[in-house]
C-alpha cells in the first residue's frame, strides 16, 4: 500500500489518527475545569504511565480543551538545560498575555506583571525574559530568593489576575518526574495556597510511575491536591479500533485474526500500535491485511523498535549500568527485587545499588515500591534479550 497514506504516527507525542481508550481522564479534566470556573476546589492532576502509553498525547488534547473554553494553556517539558526559575518566568509571561491583550489588562493584571518582574529578578538579575511588559516590579512580593514563598506570590498574582478577566490559567507540565525536590515542593505549594483562595489556575502533569511517592516525599498533604491517574495499556477493544479505525477510514481491513495478533504482539501499548501499524501498512500489498502480513511484519517492526524506541534509551547508559539492565531483563518482566539482580550478576545487592540509583535517575527503571525495581519502558526486557548477551558472573578474588 502506498506509504504515503500510511495514516499511523509513531512519533513521540504525535497525534494518533484515532484517540481511544482515555475517556475517563477527559471528562475528570472536564469536571475539574467547570468546577475552578464555578468558584469551587478541584485536585490537579498528574498522568502516570510508563514510556509510549500516550501521557503527552493527553496533555494536548487536556490543552485542546482547556483553550476550547478559553483558558490559558502554557506547556513545558522539564530538562536539565533550563533552571526552573526560568523556566517558570516564561510560563507565567505567556500566561499573562493570553489572558488579556496587554492595552486591556485590568488592575490584577498589571499587578501580576509586576509581581512577575519581581520574580523574575530573584532568578535572572538581567530580566530578560519580562522584556515588553514594561512595568514595575512588586516590592515585598516574589523577591525573597526562596523558591517556595516566591512561586507561590506569582501563582496567586497570575491566579487573581485570571478570576478578574473571567478566565483561569493551565499548566501541563511533562516529564514532571525531573523535577529537583526543592522544585517539587515549590511547586505544590504555590498550588496549594491557590486552592485556598478558590482561584482559577491548575496544573495538568505527567510522569513515570514514582510521581505519587516523589510528589508524598515533596509534601505530605500532596495526595490530597492532586490525583493521579495512571495511564496503561489500552483495553482489548480500544487497542482494536486504534489500529483498524485508520486503516478502515482509508478503504482498508484487517481480517479479526490479523487484528487480534497485532493487539497481542504490541500489548496494547499505543506507542506499539502506532509503530506496528505504520510497518504493517508499509509492507502489505493490499487490502485485507491477514494474519499472514502480520508474521511477516514482525521482524521489520522489531527492528525499527530496536533502532529507535528502545536504542536511544540503552544508549544513555554507561557499561555497568548496560549490565545492570541485561541483567535485570534475564528475570523477566515486572517488577525486581535489586538481590535477585545482583545474583545473576555474582554481586551483591549494596555493590550495584549505586548503579541501581543512577538507572532510576536516568528514568529507566523506577521504584514500585522498597526494594523493587521495573523498568519504565514496555517490552525493553525483550530488547535487552534480543541485542544484548547476557554478561559472565563475576567471580570473587
Amino acid at each position: 500500500m502506498d506509504p504515503r497514506e500510511n495514516p499511523y504516527t509513531p512519533n513521540a507525542g504525535a497525534r494518533p489518527p484515532l484517540f481511544v481508550g482515555r475517556d475517563e481522564q477527559l471528562d475528570s479534566f472536564d469536571v475539574l475545569l467547570s468546577r475552578l470556573e464555578r468558584g469551587r476546589t478541584e485536585r490537579s492532576m498528574i498522568l502516570t504511565g510508563l514510556r509510549g502509553v500516550g501521557k503527552t498525547v493527553l496533555l494536548g488534547r487536556f490543552e485542546d480543551h482547556a483553550a476550547q473554553r478559553g483558558w490559558a494553556t502554557v506547556d513545558t517539558e522539564i530538562t536539565k538545560d533550563m533552571p526552573f526559575g526560568r523556566r517558570m518566568v516564561a510560563l507565567a509571561r505567556q500566561a499573562l498575555l493570553q489572558l488579556s491583550p496587554k492595552s486591556k489588562w485590568k488592575d490584577r493584571a498589571t499587578r501580576a506583571a509586576g509581581v512577575l518582574r519581581s520574580f523574575e529578578l530573584t532568578v535572572d538579575s538581567t530580566g530578560a525574559l519580562s522584556a515588553g511588559l514594561n512595568t514595575e516590579r512588586v516590592e515585598g512580593k516574589a523577591d525573597t530568593g526562596d523558591l517556595g514563598p516566591d512561586l507561590t506570590d506569582l501563582f496567586l498574582a497570575l491566579g487573581e489576575a485570571a478570576a478578574d478577566h473571567g478566565t483561569g490559567v493551565v499548566f501541563l507540565v511533562d516529564e514532571i518526574q525531573f523535577l529537583a525536590v526543592a522544585e517539587f515542593e515549590a511547586l505544590i505549594a504555590a498550588l496549594h495556597k491557590t486552592v485556598q483562595r478558590s482561584l482559577p489556575i491548575t496544573l495538568v502533569g505527567a510522569g513515570l510511575p514514582q510521581i505519587p511517592r516523589l510528589a508524598g516525599e515533596a509534601k505530605s498533604y500532596a495526595e490530597r491536591l492532586f490525583t493521579f491517574p495512571e495511564l496503561g495499556r489500552l483495553d482489548e477493544q480500544s487497542a482494536g479500533q486504534a489500529i483498524a479505525g485508520p486503516a478502515h477510514h482509508l478503504g482498508v481491513d484487517f481480517h479479526p485474526d490479523a487484528l487480534r495478533l497485532v493487539v497481542a504482539e504490541t500489548e496494547g501499548y499505543p506507542f506499539f500500535l502506532q509503530e506496528f501499524g505504520r510497518v504493517l501498512w508499509n509492507h502489505t500489498p493490499a487490502s485485507p491485511i491477514t494474519a499472514a502480513d502480520v508474521h511477516a511484519a514482525q521482524p521489520a517492526v522489531e527492528h525499527e523498535l530496536d533502532a529507535s524506541f528502545f536504542r536511544v534509551r540503552a544508549g544513555r547508559t554507561t557499561d555497568l549500568e548496560l549490565r545492570y539492565l541485561r541483567a535485570m531483563a534475564e528475570l523477566g518482566p515486572g517488577s525486581h527485587r535489586a538481590s535477585a539482580v545482583a545474583q545473576v550478576l555474582g554481586r551483591t545487592a549494596d555493590q550495584l545499588g549505586q548503579i541501581r540509583t543512577r538507572l532510576i535517575d536516568k528514568g529507566l527503571l523506577y521504584a514500585p515500591s522498597y526494594g523493587l525495581a521495573a523498568f519504565t519502558v514496555p517490552q525493553f526486557d525483550r530488547y535487552m534479550r534480543r541485542t544484548h548477551p547476557l554478561p559472565p558472573v563475576a567471580r570473587p578474588t
